[in-house]
């Protein structure tokens, strides 16, 4: 077993909802915010069952649109604040933009980094929405198919 008892419990969805079932993995395990759920897991386990390229892009757009969440939750709990708030979140969202947050959201979704940190503050700081949709997307992409490829080298 490669993943410990979550391995039989993903192995029941792919063979029984294919890439839906990667999809709700990946969706549901993105939307918890700081508790950890390893849905991640998911993209080896369906891409030994399913084609491979489609488990990381299912599984890339599934984990990209839980990621909203966090987004969605600093972004509309911080409305109500003081006018030094206002003022520091500014100057946040010009520091994020001068070293190139797009890429920072990238290099989080891409590694096992804490991307719901970097929801929450883009979040906080306003950051364009499809901007931090596409970059997540790409992001988890590159390491969902390092995963549903790699892992098929490493556990044929």
């Amino acid at each position: 077993m490669i993943f410990g008892g979550l391995e039989s419990y993903f192995d029941f969805l792919m063979q029984n909802f294919g890439y839906g079932g990667v999809f709700l993995i990946s969706l549901i395990s993105a939307a918890t915010i700081i508790f950890p759920i390893p849905g991640f897991a998911a993209i080896p386990i369906g891409a030994h069952f399913l084609h491979p390229l489609l488990v990381a892009i299912v599984g890339a757009l599934g984990s990209s649109i839980g990621e909203l969440v966090a987004y969605g939750a600093a972004r509309g709990g911080i409305s109500i604040g003081d006018g030094k708030f206002i003022k520091w979140s500014e100057r946040l969202a010009k520091w994020f933009e001068k070293i190139n947050g797009f890429t920072i959201i990238i290099l989080f979704a891409a590694t096992p980094l804490p991307h719901d940190v970097v929801g929450l503050f883009a979040g906080i700081i306003k950051y364009d929405i499809k901007k931090f949709f596409l970059a997540t997307l790409i992001g988890k992409f590159l390491m969902f198919l390092v995963l549903a490829y790699g892992i098929g080298l490493i556990f044929p």
